[in-house]
């Protein structure tokens, strides 16, 4: 089976949920650490969204490793900041959570344009999905930074050739597009449930 830089994280999907349907944290953030590597092959512009995710992922990772028994589920790390009230401040695993996800939710957006619109640059691509999924949540300056940043947008063919492998990528963008964002959706409705999916950035 040919594979493309989407591959590892395809897998790991499949691993994300116990058998109870429980959000796992180790898997999840594995699979987040998948796509690290395909946010490099977009250079200079995924470098801030890059170090974002990398950041989060760490601070997620980190509290796991306090006590794999007890943050054995993704949200029990949130349950457990609502219940000492520090789930909103800024360096809250929440926050990491959320922001995580919503980075994810970019990064699928991403994506689905690259399939869904092949006459589109990849500046265009990057820019309509940044506008659909993180812009909200961004203040002025990160808005400011990231369309910036869009401008260093590698050229779209040559990406496509260099996450390509020897696999069909365009079925493995689709196969992304389709299976991560249900659990995506998942961690907002989570968070949502607690009043704490709308937190904007400071």
């Amino acid at each position: 089976m040919a594979e493309t830089v989407f591959t590892p994280a395809l897998e790991g999907m499949k691993h994300v949920k116990s058998e109870q349907g429980d959000m796992l944290t180790k898997p999840f953030l594995e699979v987040c650490k998948q796509i690290l590597p395909v946010i490099d092959k977009f250079g200079a512009a995924m470098a801030l969204v890059k170090s974002d995710i990398g950041g989060n992922i760490t601070r997620l990772e980190n509290k796991y490793l306090s006590d794999p028994a007890q943050f054995n589920h993704l949200y029990s790390m949130v349950q457990v900041e609502i219940e000492a009230k520090t789930a909103k401040s800024s360096s809250s695993c929440t926050n990491g959570l959320l922001w995580l996800t919503r980075a994810m939710d970019f990064l699928v957006e991403l994506f689905r344009n690259l399939v869904d619109h092949p006459d589109w640059a990849m500046s265009q691509a990057c820019t309509d999905s940044y506008s659909k999924t993180l812009k909200k949540w961004h203040g002025w300056l990160a808005s400011s930074s990231f369309t910036i940043a869009m401008k260093l947008a590698p050229d779209r063919n040559k990406f496509m050739d260099v996450i390509g492998g020897k696999g069909d990528i365009n079925a493995d963008i689709e196969k992304f597009c389709t299976t991560f964002p249900p659990l995506l959706e998942e961690n907002h409705k989570f968070l949502a449930s607690v009043g704490l999916d709308d937190l904007k950035a400071s």
